[in-house]
């Protein structure tokens, strides 16, 4: 599967979960950090933690595990890194805090679901 591909099946996952204001960035051209960003956000630590645990579980069934996963829904951010693909799942004041979108703006949006 393709780097867009997964990161498009993670989105779909994230969106039937009722993730908040999802947005799918390409970095392909800005870093070698990953080819795409996908930015979500969750309302309550219930929330985060049924968010991360379906992008988790449905990419485990197509046959991708992350590399690894940072932080914990109490956080208020978790970080899940499928190499080209890395998944951020925030509390809405965690996201507007740092800012991920005004730090990479250069990417191009490929998708956004408010």
């Amino acid at each position: 599967m393709e780097p867009i591909d997964l990161a498009r099946e993670i989105v779909n996952v994230l969106a039937d979960k009722k993730g908040e204001d999802i947005l799918l960035l390409d970095l392909c051209e800005l870093t070698t950090v990953a080819d795409y960003f996908v930015i979500c956000s969750g309302t309550s630590d219930r929330q985060l933690r049924a968010l991360v645990s379906s992008v988790r579980g449905e990419m485990k069934e197509r046959g991708f595990l992350p590399l690894r996963v940072e932080g914990e829904p109490s956080s208020g951010w978790v970080l899940m890194d499928y190499s080209a693909v890395v998944v951020h799942v925030f509390t809405p004041e965690l996201r507007a805090f740092y800012d991920l979108e005004g730090l990479w703006r250069e990417g191009r949006v490929v998708v956004r679901i408010q």
